[in-house]
């Protein structure tokens, strides 16, 4: 089971840091995605990482902004955002795949097995 945590109200140019945690087992094998949805709009990804913490990805509207990163003691998948715009305002939620980054499939919700919980950001102007 995932769960995300760390949203919150922040003003335009904020930052915050989100992070995925796994209860009842670890994720090591698998790849954390970072999605978010903002009402009434598809999911989109944010950014992956590799289980071995070492490939990493992000979508264009966060690339610069962010950085993706996992602590394999903690079984955490933190996800750090900076400069925060009102367009970054949406439930955000982790999931696990396997195998995803390498085959190219990351971007996609549907090849991820497993979803937290959305943790909700908003951004204020």
């Amino acid at each position: 089971q995932l769960q995300a945590s760390g949203g919150g109200l922040v003003q335009v140019g904020g930052c915050l840091r989100l992070s995925c945690a796994a209860s009842g087992g670890t994720f090591s094998s698998y790849d954390i995605g970072w999605f978010r949805q903002a009402p009434g709009k598809d999911r989109e990804f944010v950014a992956v990482v590799t289980r071995s913490g070492t490939g990493k990805y992000y979508a264009d509207s966060v690339r610069g902004r962010s950085t993706i990163s996992r602590d394999g003691a903690k079984n955490t998948v933190d996800l750090q955002m900076n400069g925060l715009k009102p367009e970054d305002t949406a439930s955000y939620y982790c999931a696990a795949g396997r195998g995803l980054y390498y085959t190219g499939n990351y971007f996609n919700p549907a090849a991820y097995a497993y979803w937290g919980q959305g943790t909700l950001v908003t951004v204020s102007s």
